[in-house]
């Protein structure tokens, strides 16, 4: 195992982080930005270095910088948590060529993923199912229009290079194809360097299914169960639950395997999730593959008791998996609610400020992953997860009532300052969500105020 950690990342993933070396007797390095008050973060490491400026390209995501504070303070190894530099392979290879150990997937293997359009050629060799649609980036919009009537309409544009819901359009006719693949074209360009797209079939009402994948160097791999992301806002996600409910165990057991065979097929190493698209007649399709710690990962921790971040430390150390596929029992139902700083009623628009009153929820089962306080100031440059409200019961009804009681619980106030946890909660009394056969839709449909599609 490596002597020292550095965290090259923020908020509450930081603390999470440190607390997992902690249990390892890792010294801790933490960084932070001067826009960043890192009180929370200093309990939890030994030292801060200060990496840059506010915006994140000159700190979070400055390599150099990043790599002069591990020198600087004597780490051996980095964990990028989620995020910023989390799945850049030049990142990765920074690190390596200055004798750090990178705690994450190799660095071709999230070259390789990281296009979306690469992965879904990897994923048919590997033997995954995948909705119809480009194996290759179309070479111009005349290309890709005639991919589309070929593969029917819906579809989706996605950017090759994207991520955290950036750079995707639905297209419901073919008289607005061209407009939004020139624009889906500019936002790729515009927000990950990388103006290439390509289309697959949409499905207007499909579940968001991932399995939390671990493999260690000896090739050896597991899966941790399913998860239920199908809250969504914009592609990105409010509420997630393990296991998925609905699913038969044939369905899940499908989709785990699946998940295990294509992260094994081209070399995956560390906690990764590979996550899928379910169709209405339970039918799964392949979407990508994250390199890296997820958001929602304590939900998989609650149902099955497994630290994914101290399996992360073990496997970047070159230590065998510390279970084994029948060591992994999922019990009970856990969810997890995302408490962002932003405004539901107003498109969940950011509404950042001082938070002069903060008093998380406890009780029985119930954990709270933050890096908040009283005074708290959250600030324009970075990402508006303040929160997760995680709960665990033994049956679904039970945890549902536990995370309504939760956030009901969790007062956070200050000038200006809105949350997610009213909409949270519209969530959890819905009566589609309470059914377990929820869709992508279910946020849409609460938001225009539109009846129940409970079935």
């Amino acid at each position: 195992m490596f002597r020292k950690v550095l965290i090259a990342n923020r908020g509450e993933i930081a603390v999470r982080v440190a607390r997992a070396c902690r249990e390892l007797n890792l010294e801790v390095v933490g960084v932070h930005s001067t826009a960043d008050d890192a009180e929370v973060l200093r309990r939890h490491v030994d030292e801060t270095v200060c990496i840059g400026p506010g915006p994140a390209g000159r700190s979070y995501r400055n390599a150099a910088a990043l790599v002069e504070a591990a020198r600087k303070t004597g780490a051996d190894a980095v964990h990028p948590g989620y995020g910023f530099l989390s799945e850049d392979p030049d990142f990765a290879e920074i690190c390596a060529a200055n004798d750090l150990v990178f705690i994450g997937a190799p660095a071709q293997v999230m070259a390789r993923l990281g296009d979306k359009s690469t992965a879904r050629t990897l994923m048919r060799e590997a033997g995954l199912p995948l909705l119809p649609g480009s194996l290759e980036v179309p070479g111009d919009v005349h290309e890709a229009a005639r991919l589309a009537s070929t593969v029917g309409y819906p579809v989706i544009i996605k950017a090759a290079a994207g991520g955290g819901g950036n750079g995707m359009t639905v297209v419901r006719e073919p008289g607005g194809f061209a407009r939004a693949f020139t624009e889906t074209r500019a936002v790729a360009r515009a927000v990950f360097g990388d103006e290439r797209v390509y289309v697959e079939r949409y499905l207007e009402r499909a579940r968001h299914v991932e399995v939390q994948v671990l493999v260690d160097d000896r090739g050896e791999g597991i899966h941790l169960g399913t998860r239920e992301c199908s809250v969504q806002r914009r592609h990105q996600k409010l509420l997630e639950e393990a296991p998925a409910p609905g699913l038969d165990p044939q369905q899940a057991a499908a989709i785990a395997r699946d998940a295990v065979q294509g992260a094994l097929a081209v070399g995956f190493r560390g906690a990764g999730t590979v996550e899928f698209l379910v169709d209405a007649d339970g039918r799964h399709y392949f979407m990508e593959i994250n390199c890296r710690i997820q958001v929602e990962h304590p939900a998989t921790e609650m149902v099955t008791g497994c630290d994914i971040v101290r399996e992360q430390l073990r496997v970047a150390a070159g230590l065998p998996l510390g279970l084994a596929q029948q060591d992994v029992q999922v019990r009970g139902t856990a969810l997890e609610c995302r408490v962002n700083v932003e405004d539901p009623a107003n498109g969940f628009r950011p509404a950042p400020g001082r938070i002069d009153r903060f008093l998380p929820p406890g009780g029985p089962f119930t954990r709270v992953d933050t890096h908040a306080w009283p005074g708290y100031v959250v600030g324009p440059h970075y990402d508006s997860l303040l929160a997760k409200v995680v709960v665990w019961a033994p049956q679904r009804d039970e945890a549902i009532a536990r995370a309504d009681r939760a956030l009901a619980e969790f007062e956070i106030a200050g000038p200006g300052v809105r949350t997610t946890i009213p909409f949270l909660r519209r969530v959890l009394a819905d009566e589609e969500f309470a059914s377990g056969r929820y869709a992508t839709s279910l946020v849409d449909r609460l938001l225009a105020g539109a009846p129940s599609e409970r079935r």
